[in-house]
């Protein structure tokens, strides 16, 4: 698995994981659960992820759609 974007915006992570569904490419949202670390403060940032072999292609996706990864 490899890292596709970081943010600590939720909303983001849930428009890219149904952009890449819609392409056929499997999503893991990681770090979903922090806010019992952070307090609901919403600073820890979550983490999207995707097969190596999916990578390119979602890139592509979120590129399209005006999503910047920043990695």
């Amino acid at each position: 698995m490899k890292e596709l974007l970081r943010t600590t915006d939720p909303t983001i992570i849930a428009y890219a994981t149904a952009l890449l569904q819609g392409e056929g490419i499997a999503a893991f949202p990681a770090d979903v659960h922090m806010s019992v670390l952070e307090g609901s403060l919403g600073i820890l940032p979550r983490r999207l992820l995707v097969r190596d072999a999916d990578l390119f292609m979602a890139r592509a996706v979120l590129r399209d759609n005006d999503i910047p990864t920043g990695l």
